[in-house]
């Protein structure tokens, strides 16, 4: 199975490497400016890899099933599904994770014998989701991918 045949399944998974491996070079030049490369296996940041691969998908289903085919419909709802995922569920989740980390710290300094336990120590990830404008950065790069692999192939 070549490129051409598989052009749906490659755009999908490159939109979605390229958007992991762009997270350090934006966060490089336009929000830290530190040199960050684990950014690259982190979930959430500038571009969303999610919506990203599910933009890729769908818009590549369409252009090469038609955008009134089933199939096409079918890739578009679960796009829709994840992308509102990635924007809103995750999202709070990681805002979630940061609220409750704060109320452990602070019921730490109150009473630190009450906190031997070694789950209180666990790290939570902050940055689960996205915020729209990374999930909006994921859809335009998916998009774009998927125009590539079908004008030149």
């Amino acid at each position: 199975m070549g490129l051409k045949t598989m052009y749906i399944f490659w755009s999908s998974l490159l939109s979605a490497i390229l958007a992991q491996v762009l997270k350090p070079v934006i966060y490089y030049f336009f929000i830290g400016h530190k040199w960050q490369p684990a950014r690259v296996k982190d979930a959430g940041g500038f571009p969303s890899s999610h919506s990203a691969m599910v933009s890729a998908l769908a818009l590549s289903v369409g252009l090469q099933e038609r955008f009134s085919s089933p199939l096409f419909a079918v890739t578009l709802t679960v796009a829709c599904i994840v992308i509102y995922d990635a924007a809103n569920v995750r999202y709070y989740s990681g805002q979630n994770a940061k609220v409750t980390r704060q109320l452990v710290k602070d019921l730490q300094e109150d009473h630190p014998e009450d906190f031997n336990d070694p789950i209180y120590s666990i790290k939570l990830k902050d940055v689960l989701g996205h915020k729209w404008k990374e999930v909006i950065g994921g859809m335009v790069l998916g998009c774009a991918v998927a125009l590539c692999f079908h004008w030149y192939l």
